[in-house]
């Protein structure tokens, strides 16, 4: 049950430290993978897919809200994908895996 906990508390970390900007811009990318995805068995791959699009959107915020260099912003954030505890990876993975599960439920429930 503990790691459970830790799970709930990483995952509550992650939403909680987000800006606006974060939480929109994974907001955006959610709702448009789970409007494309064919079927549930392909949650995963496009989930792992969404989080790809999730990390070229926000290297997109912070270049038109920073003045950064691109080759900078690229090393910046290869660097903290190494020092990314696995927890935080999963916690992602499964915020993005089950929102895109319910977008996906919603848009054929309204269909």
């Amino acid at each position: 049950m503990s790691a459970l906990m830790e799970i709930w508390h990483a995952i509550h970390a992650v939403v909680a430290s987000a800006d606006y900007y974060t939480l929109g811009a994974a907001v955006i990318v959610i709702v448009i993978a789970g409007f494309l995805m064919e079927s549930v068995s392909s949650v995963v791959p496009v989930t792992i897919v969404s989080l790809l699009a999730f990390v070229l959107v926000k290297a997109g915020i912070a270049m038109a809200t920073g003045h950064h260099d691109i080759a900078v912003l690229i090393d910046e954030y290869w660097v903290a994908f190494k020092d990314l505890p696995m927890l935080i990876l999963l916690a992602y993975l499964l915020i993005f895996g089950v929102l895109i599960s319910v977008v996906r439920t919603v848009r054929n429930l309204i269909r």
